[in-house]
């Protein structure tokens, strides 16, 4: 943040250092600092008495540069310009390491769904067995979702904008300043007067100082979009970023929690390729990233409520509601950061097992093929029949133990052949075909 907030500084002096408002040589002051020189701990302390860092840091960003070139620092601006700025500048980065890790992910569940794209295994509904699924179209499902996530990401940073308003909203302060002398790298003298006497004005409508040009010159310095209006109370880039990482946490979270339950001892489905130990009992290989990822997404629904909630911003900056992003944003780009590199690593080194999942299949002795069973034996005995007879047949099977196709065999005229084939791993519908639809797909440009 305060690599980010002397940026914003820099890039604001260049800007006005092009459009002939601030000599050059101010600018180059400004580029030559770099943040060894500031106590991070003493400014942290300090920006309680004004509610925000900008303010002391300001303060010693004048004292760093000397008396020529302090009158030039943080012209025109206010703290929250610079203190905005400077997040959307750490919240560009840091989406870029998720992009990353969010894109490699995808890369790597897209491999994984095409090599198990007709896996057979027990698809799960409300925890119990419901019908065959394949494992391909789970990991693709998966990737579905990161897919989703990334591309809502990689929309929102496109759009992070620079912030630049002045004290409430207007650039009221830069209509005053006055070009520099053609000489702008002279830092002593001030700019020529007019014949009354008065320094030129830069006009009402901040046409001599090119007020357009300044915002759209300061957003080119920064790398960020140009704002077509500050928006200081305006807060729907900062919302839009957490609703964006929240989603990040839950797509991910999705992954993370099906490995969880098909990675547990009695389900055996999967695993994490190497699992963290126990202090205590050497025997177990806990799926740690998968835990991490879960611990995530649980936390950060909560911090895009709260940057949400800062929408509702009174006046022309609010007391509280800008306040209360600051930590909120850093801890999200934190967490989905976090997140993402721990869920591209998981998938990276999962374990598949299919004869795990064939034995898993067979647990309900062939009950996972009711619903075939039910749409066959309709159209023999016709619906109601059905349904009767494959109720007591199911009853038959879970009491006794017997495979549902010898329950149901059990039931009809004798030399009736089995109107169903009772194999679970032939009965996966359109799965691997869904599968292959799903992985046509390909990131947003």
């Amino acid at each position: 943040m305060l690599r980010a907030m002397l940026a914003v500084e820099a890039a604001l002096t260049r800007a006005q250092a092009g459009l002939g408002l601030v000599p050059r040589a101010a600018a180059d002051a400004l580029d030559a600092l770099d943040v060894s020189g500031f106590d991070l701990r003493e400014l942290a302390l300090r920006a309680r008495a004004g509610g925000n860092p900008v303010i002391p840091f300001v303060a010693d960003l004048k004292a760093a540069v000397g008396p020529e070139v302090a009158p030039y620092v943080h012209r025109g601006a206010t703290s929250q310009d610079i203190l905005d700025t400077a997040l959307m500048l750490v919240a560009r980065d840091a989406v870029a390491l998720i992009l990353a890790d969010l894109d490699q992910a995808a890369a790597r569940l897209k491999a994984l769904a095409a090599a198990h794209r007709a896996t057979p295994m027990a698809g799960r509904t409300l925890t119990q067995h419901a019908v065959p699924t394949t494992f391909g179209l789970k990991a693709a499902g998966w990737r579905h979702l990161v897919l989703d996530a990334r591309d809502r990401l990689a929309a929102v940073r496109r759009t992070l904008p620079a912030q630049l308003g002045g004290a409430a909203g207007t650039l009221a302060a830069f209509t005053a300043f006055t070009p520099e002398p053609a000489d702008s790298d002279r830092l002593s003298g001030m700019p020529e007067k007019t014949a009354d006497g008065a320094a030129p004005a830069a006009g009402a409508d901040g046409s001599r100082a090119g007020l357009d040009g300044l915002v759209a010159a300061f957003a080119r310095e920064t790398g960020l979009a140009r704002p077509l209006v500050p928006w200081h109370v305006l807060r729907t880039p900062v919302a839009d970023l957490g609703g964006a990482l929240g989603f990040v946490g839950g797509a991910l979270g999705k992954v993370a929690a099906d490995v969880l339950v098909l990675g547990r001892t009695e389900v055996g489905e999967v695993a994490e390729g190497d699992g963290g130990g126990s202090s205590a009992m050497p025997h177990k290989s806990n799926p740690v990233r998968a835990t991490l990822v879960a611990a995530a997404a649980r936390r950060l629904p909560g911090l895009a409520a709260v940057l949400l909630g800062a929408l509702v911003a009174e006046d022309e900056r609010p007391a509280g509601a800008w306040h209360a992003e600051w930590e909120a944003l850093r801890e999200a780009l934190r967490l989905a950061g976090g997140a993402a590199h721990a869920a591209e690593r998981l998938v990276a080194g999962l374990a598949v097992h299919p004869d795990r999942m064939r034995a898993n299949l067979a647990l309900t002795h062939g009950l996972v093929v009711a619903e075939r069973a039910a749409a066959a034996l309709a159209a023999s005995l016709g619906r109601e029949r059905a349904r009767t007879l494959l109720q007591e047949a199911s009853a038959h099977a879970v009491q006794g133990g017997a495979p549902l196709a010898e329950a149901v065999a059990a039931l009809l005229p004798p030399g009736t052949p089995l109107p169903f084939d009772p194999d679970p791993t032939t009965y996966l519908g359109a799965a691997p075909a869904l599968t292959d639809a799903a992985l046509t797909r390909e990131a947003a440009p």
